[in-house]
């Protein structure tokens, strides 16, 4: 066993199409994947997988399998990761990863809380969604990271902001015309949620639903932000998005405040307990400060 085969099972396992998998994560021919996974089954002794028409769906076996693959290649690529870093033990560097939109609000206050320390050390700067943040830090990519607080991960967080929910719409809906969005005008429309991946941003939105007693199940299902824009505009539907959106939004989306209290979702540095790293260290005891600076803005 490879960890080519545990990396095409964990593929096939997260978007639940052999093609989908081979195509947009693994650039590999369909056969060759199904192959490999073929062999995997072989190697385990038992079929993890169920394919249909409808795609492929995890046996008990591949449910019990998968999580132990994903811990597998983190290990893999934690020590990959110190490993370089032991080849260079003169070269400091620091990798933050921010959650996508959030670098424009928070690369400056992170700069800023290290500003002493940037002459002498090389900082590395990136944007992704939130789980693969979250994955990137468990695995040592990213020193830490501004993102949500991602279940399911071996990681410490610090609350450093809580931003409303706002919703999201096309220019020219009827709700434009109002100043504040009710819980109840949701009903009846195109709703458009957070996808499994968004495990964050679901929980929080079904949580408010719930608590308005709207019996709402999402039309569509997103990942992220983009996809969020690109479908409001498109199927002329309504989402429930962080209010940092609003910044980002196209002439074609624009946003309105939910009436009354409007649910928040966090944002969080997040980091791995077992990084020794002393810029980690440092930015961690400033971390009032990045937060006073926050507030101030």
């Amino acid at each position: 066993m490879e960890l080519r085969h545990l990396r095409y099972f964990v593929a096939v396992a997260e978007t639940g199409s052999l093609s989908e998998a081979a195509e947009r994560r693994l650039h590999t021919a369909q056969p060759s994947l199904s192959r490999q996974i073929r062999d995997l089954e072989h190697q385990v002794g038992a079929e993890l997988l169920s394919r249909s028409v409808h795609g492929v769906e995890l046996t008990a076996a591949g449910k019990a399998f998968l999580d132990h693959a994903r811990l597998a290649l983190m290990h893999a690529d934690a020590a990959v990761e110190t490993a370089r870093r032991a080849a260079q033990p003169a070269r400091k560097t620091f990798t933050i990863g921010f959650l996508t939109g959030h670098e424009m609000n928070w690369l400056p206050r992170a700069m800023h809380v290290l500003h002493d320390e940037l002459k002498n050390i090389q900082v590395t700067v990136s944007s992704d969604y939130s789980p693969d943040l979250a994955e990137a830090v468990a695995r040592g990519r990213l020193d830490l990271a501004f993102l949500r607080v991602e279940p399911g991960y071996d990681l410490a967080y610090h609350v450093v902001d809580r931003e409303p929910l706002i919703v999201l719409m096309p220019r020219g809906h009827r709700l434009t015309a109002r100043e504040a969005v009710r819980p109840q005008d949701l009903a009846g429309e195109i709703f458009i949620g957070g996808s499994n991946k968004a495990t964050v941003l679901r929980t929080v939105t079904e949580d408010y639903l719930r608590r308005s007693r709207l019996d709402i199940k999402p039309d569509h299902g997103v990942d992220n932000l983009a996809m969020a824009m690109s479908l409001v505009a498109s199927t002329r539907g309504l989402a429930l998005m962080p209010a940092y959106a609003r910044s980002l939004l196209p002439p074609s989306v624009v946003s309105r405040p939910l009436e009354g209290e409007a649910p928040t979702i966090d944002v969080a540095v997040g980091y791995s307990k077992s990084n020794t790293s002393a810029i980690l260290k440092l930015f961690l005891s400033r971390l009032d400060q990045l937060v006073d600076l926050n507030q101030t803005h």
